[in-house]
């Protein structure tokens, strides 16, 4: 019988780490959470003091009862769950759960999953630290305040199922607000002009005008460009200033949290969800040799801080693959500019430096690669020497104007070595590439130049551009709002949510997200806001540090949250109305006008006269199918084309006498063997669209995406499905034989 037991979230963890610890310990998983507040209801007593009342997760009694009897029977109990917040909250909750002692219950923290990282962790055992569970418990309640009060507001607003986040929403405001300023962004004309030169000696080169009469040169028009045009053809070219100097650029530092989600989506077009379920694959241990190894240390920070032993190791192998000359004389160490940093751990790095990428390739799945060569790289490059450069400037004087050309050529490519690796596409530092303007060697101050040509630009001002998923959590960890944890959450959250739609790798909001966003900062501007919630993450930073009590802190929002949400009730009827867009069309059975509304299967049309009159009709598809279309099979009146709950549907327009439908097809065979049916778009109960046979249930045809009538040359299956890939572009695939074509 094993004298310690050991608890965990994961299975891969537990296999992992029992291997460091021998016969002593019994390790086992809690699954992640094991109680949660309710589902279906709202779990806070705001009359008491805001407590909270959690139950057991669903599914979950009998892991509970494996650790309980596993509890009783250890002489001491390890909670190792992950070390941030939420790592604490279920750390708590097991304890609270399975009635552990105190003197026999200790939390311990693993920053990685090794030997060491193990070892240390295990002689290092604390209490459970409740100023962190609380923390984590303020952001639950408040996230629970926000979503169970104001979602209902929604609901009666709009349509039911609709829901509103403290955090999510105010993502999806900043996303909103880009587009208006794209929207409304009106371009400015302006003009550059470069010249074309030659030296006495041959060579030539381009210069760019920078100034006239000692002045900025700012050219709006195409008639300011012709006047300076013609002075410069005329004008008399020598070189007045040659300029040679070195310049470094300084590797930067290791990733964290947020840098790590940039860089991942910037470069292979990975969710930031998708980045840190590999990164926590990563961490947990990856089956080497018959062996669990954890190849990088824990993923969730917002720390650049490394450890000493880290940074010597990282030193001897630069030193041994890289030589001498590639090693700083000190070692680099970084701290961050910003403010309320948590600094629990280190900056992300990996954990073995026997380990480099190209060893441990044949056991990791190609995303698991492609995340640790990023991670491996990134480390290894913040030890190493500056790349350095030589930057030569030269300056070209005609007649009333400054022309200007500077080059740079790489002398000593430092830690670019590393970080570029095998392909590093995209890399800022290939900004100062060398060759991208190659000037002449021979030339000095005095020297007389020929103009080959001029060549004039036509340009305009651009608008911000959209914001991907990696440029969105760059503003969200720069504006304060949001934490490493709950990145990646915040970001799918509002996706799932379809307030937010991913469009060729860029996030525009959707008509649902800019309606609910125009009510949630009309109805309440003083909570849905960048300021206000910046300030509640710093509020929940103070809880973890000890220096504020938490019931304190959700009161102090709960006051004005409750008397925002009161407002915002009282004026509901007004701003449902105000959401109403009125439409040139009249209705057919009473000739009022009719309005756009919402419902959860989108928009549609509505008489204005409701509810004397509740006639509606999809806002897409008229109910003007002629009778040579469509004829009722039962009393021969026109069919109309309607939008129901669950797709559409062709009713009978002499309704309510003749209540005959039939479903709607998209003119496709059913490309199932000895199946006579066609494809038809359905929905499910949550509105989301699929196609389908229509002789369901004798036919259990179904796919997602949208059918395309064409053979599969690889199989001859009769039909193909269109979809549409992350990076935006859209292809042809085979639901039988999973081909993939491209769409003619």
């Amino acid at each position: 019988m094993s004298k310690n037991l050991l608890i965990v979230e994961s299975p891969s963890k537990a296999r992992t780490i029992k291997q460091y610890l021998g016969n002593d310990f019994q390790v086992l998983a809690s699954m992640g959470h094991i109680r949660d507040l309710p589902e279906k209801e709202f779990g806070i007593d705001i009359n008491k003091n805001f407590q909270p009342r959690y139950i057991t997760i669903k599914g979950k009694a009998k892991i509970i009862q494996q650790l309980k009897k596993a509890a009783q029977e250890a002489q001491k109990v390890y909670l190792a769950p992950d070390p941030d917040r939420e790592g604490e909250a279920i750390a708590w909750h097991i304890a609270t759960t399975i009635k552990i002692p105190p003197e026999r219950l200790h939390r311990v923290l693993f920053n990685e999953i090794t030997k060491s990282g193990v070892e240390y962790g295990i002689h290092h055992p604390r209490p459970i630290d409740f100023s962190l569970v609380n923390a984590q418990q303020a952001r639950r309640v408040l996230d629970r305040i926000v979503g169970y009060q104001v979602s209902p507001f929604l609901w009666r607003t709009l349509y039911r199922g609709l829901s509103a986040g403290r955090v999510q929403s105010v993502a999806v405001r900043i996303i909103c607000e880009r587009e208006a300023e794209i929207e409304n962004f009106v371009p400015q004309e302006f003009w550059g002009i470069d010249a074309l030169l030659k030296t006495a000696v041959g060579e030539t080169f381009t210069a760019h005008c920078v100034a006239f009469d000692g002045k900025k040169l700012q050219i709006p028009n195409q008639e300011a460009a012709q006047i300076h045009l013609a002075n410069l053809q005329s004008a008399a070219y020598s070189v007045s200033n040659v300029l040679d100097k070195e310049i470094s650029k300084s590797p930067a530092p290791p990733f964290t949290t947020s840098t790590l989600q940039q860089e991942a989506t910037r470069r292979f077009k990975f969710s930031p969800e998708r980045t840190m379920r590999i990164a926590q694959q990563l961490y947990e241990g990856v089956n080497i040799d018959g062996k669990a190894v954890g190849l990088i240390t824990y993923m969730r920070t917002d720390s650049v801080r490394i450890a000493t032993e880290a940074i010597n190791g990282i030193r001897d192998y630069i030193r041994t693959n890289f030589g001498q000359n590639y090693l700083p004389g000190t070692p680099r160490h970084f701290k961050t500019k910003k403010k309320n940093v948590q600094d629990a751990h280190e900056g992300i790095r990996p954990t073995h430096f026997n380990y480099p990428p190209a060893s441990v390739a044949p056991y990791l799945t190609p995303e698991q690669k492609k995340i640790y060569i990023l991670i491996w790289n990134r480390f290894t490059a913040c030890q190493m020497a500056a790349a350095v450069y030589k930057q030569r400037t030269i300056e070209v004087t005609a007649d009333r104007y400054l022309l200007r050309a500077i080059g740079n050529e790489l002398l000593f490519d430092g830690y670019l070595r590393a970080w570029r690796g095998e392909s590093q596409p995209g890399d800022d530092e290939k900004d100062l590439a060398e060759g991208k303007n190659q000037l002449p060697a021979m030339i000095k101050t005095g020297d007389h130049l020929d103009l080959i040509e001029l060549q004039p630009e036509q340009k305009f001002t651009e608008p911000p551009p959209r914001f991907t998923e990696g440029t969105l959590i760059k503003e969200l960890d720069n504006l304060g709002i949001g934490r490493p944890s709950t990145y990646a959450t915040i970001v799918s959250t509002i996706l799932a949510r379809k307030y937010v739609e991913r469009k060729q790798g860029y996030l525009y909001p959707s008509e649902l997200g800019k309606i609910v966003n125009k009510i949630l900062i009309t109805g309440m501007p003083e909570i849905f806001n960048v300021a206000f919630t910046a300030q509640m993450e710093e509020a929940l930073d103070e809880i973890a540090n000890n220096h504020k009590e938490w019931q304190r802190v959700v009161g102090d929002f709960y006051q004005p949250f409750s008397q925002a949400l009161n407002k915002m009730e009282s004026q509901r009827t007004e701003l449902k109305t105000g959401l109403q867009k009125k439409t040139d069309e009249v209705c057919e059975r009473c000739g009022a006008p009719l309005v756009v509304k919402w419902s959860k299967n989108g928009q549609f049309l509505a008489c204005s006269a409701f509810p004397k009159c509740n006639y509606t009709r999809s806002l897409n598809t008229p109910e003007t199918t002629s009778a040579s279309t469509k004829t009722c099979p039962q009393c021969g009146s026109p069919m109309v084309l309607k939008e129901g709950r669950f797709g559409r549907f062709w009713a009978c327009s002499n309704y309510p006498n003749c209540k005959t439908t039939e479903s709607w097809t998209l003119e496709i065979p059913c490309p199932e063997p000895d199946c006579d049916g066609q494809i038809v778009e359905k929905r499910t109960k949550r509105g989301k669209k699929f196609y389908a046979c229509n002789n369901f249930p004798q036919c259990q045809f179904a796919i997602w995406n949208e059918p395309v009538a064409r053979n599969c040359s690889n199989c001859g299956y009769s039909l193909l499905e269109r979809r549409t890939k992350r990076d935006g572009s859209v292809v042809l695939t085979c639901p039988h034989c999973h081909a993939e074509f491209e769409e003619e």
